[in-house]
């Protein structure tokens, strides 16, 4: 045999190992089938995605409380203008870092309540000024002075000013989510700020707490949770469409896991990708496990790998283009476009040429231009 004809068919035995493997490079890998294939990693952990905010960091039943207020602000607060839940996401992230670590019930109240440091002066927590009771307790579970409370962090007395019930159980309760929400919308929202101005949005936040580095900070995690706040157009999608984009749009943020997710949400994953990195000490979604999750939301369950995936729904050829996809449709990626069995990847097209996108170890869900992969192959529609 000449070694010419020895060189290909070794490059040929070496191209099908590859194809094969790349087949599961979404989701659990096979045992022991991953350390040899190191190459993959110029493909799977390819460069050319671009990193987005994150509102990871926010527990759902916050970010819910966050948005509720925003709806209800012109209810109390008409000449308001540029109220948006990222604002009130980045006072909630100083004061209380979201209440987490704390039991939210579905109606909104936080246990145990948040409670501040005692002002009474002793300089504890940064308190030079004693501050006197004017609760009895009420709020702040102490009648020996005053703190602050709930995840906005209110003195009672502010509170009393400024408190609304916003959840409709008739009582403005500073330690429920809902309520002390839309309190904080309307302590910022003033006489009627235009809080899409800049210089305004800083006047408010200079309102809550008069130092220069707590409104750099607060203005940092605004511009952060306004990044993953961008969120493309869904008003001309069916319900269905609507609940798996929405669904999907719902984890950005979260950490890529290899292996992790699945139609119940984020989950722990396995070790390890083609580069080595291992999903087990990492809670979140590989590739296929994010578009099991937001399918199953519509109530259709998906084969967890990205090459099983492709054979559900109605196929969309590569050939068709892009501009054949429609939004909720789902979009794969092949090491040899054309051969579904080399299908490593899947997304959720957005529309508008975005798809959201569990992309790499070391990366966030996140929305990705449809071409942020290589080795686009098509799509499938589901709905």
């Amino acid at each position: 045999m000449r070694a010419s004809r020895r060189f290909r068919i070794r490059r040929w035995v070496c191209v099908v190992a590859l194809l094969l493997f790349a087949a599961v490079c979404c989701t659990a890998p096979l045992s022991g089938a991953i350390g040899a294939v190191t190459v993959l990693q110029m493909a799977a952990d390819g460069g050319g995605i671009a990193e987005g905010g994150s509102a990871a960091d926010i527990p759902p039943r916050m970010l819910t409380a966050y948005k509720r207020a925003v709806q209800q602000v012109d209810q109390h607060a008409p000449k308001c203008r540029g109220m948006r839940w990222p604002v009130l996401a980045g006072i909630a992230k100083v004061e209380s870092n979201h209440a987490v670590g704390r039991s939210i019930a579905a109606g909104g109240d936080i246990r145990p309540k948040i409670y501040g440091v005692l002002l009474n002066g002793s300089g504890a927590g940064g308190n030079t000024t004693a501050v006197p009771d004017t609760d009895g307790g009420k709020w702040d579970g102490t009648a020996h002075g005053e703190r602050a409370v709930g995840p906005f962090q209110f003195l009672p007395s502010t509170w009393d000013a400024i408190g609304k019930d916003a959840n409709g159980d008739t009582t403005a309760d500073p330690h429920n989510a809902d309520d002390a929400a839309l309190g904080a919308a309307l302590y910022l929202c003033g006489r009627g700020r235009d809080l899409g101005q800049r210089s305004q949005l800083k006047a408010a936040i200079w309102q809550y707490n008069h130092s220069s580095a707590y409104v750099d900070n607060v203005l940092g995690w605004i511009d952060q949770y306004g990044a993953a706040a961008t969120s493309p157009d869904l008003g001309n999608v069916s319900r269905k469409v609507r609940t798996v984009l929405e669904a999907a749009l719902s984890q950005r943020g979260i950490a890529y896991s290899w292996g992790g997710g699945n139609a119940n949400g984020p989950s722990y994953g396995i070790c390890c990708s083609p580069s080595g990195k291992s999903g087990a000490a990492i809670k979140g979604f590989d590739c296929s496990g994010l578009t099991t999750y937001a399918y199953a939301r519509a109530g259709i369950r998906l084969p967890r790998t990205a090459a099983g995936q492709a054979a559900v729904g109605r196929r969309i050829p590569a050939s068709a283009g892009t501009s054949a996809l429609k939004a909720g449709d789902l979009v794969f990626y092949a090491y040899a476009p054309g051969r579904d069995s080399t299908i490593y990847h899947v997304g959720i097209y957005l529309g508008g040429g975005q798809i959201i996108n569990a992309a790499r170890p070391g990366t966030v869900v996140r929305q990705d231009a449809v071409d942020a992969m290589p080795g686009y192959t098509g799509g499938a529609r589901l709905l």
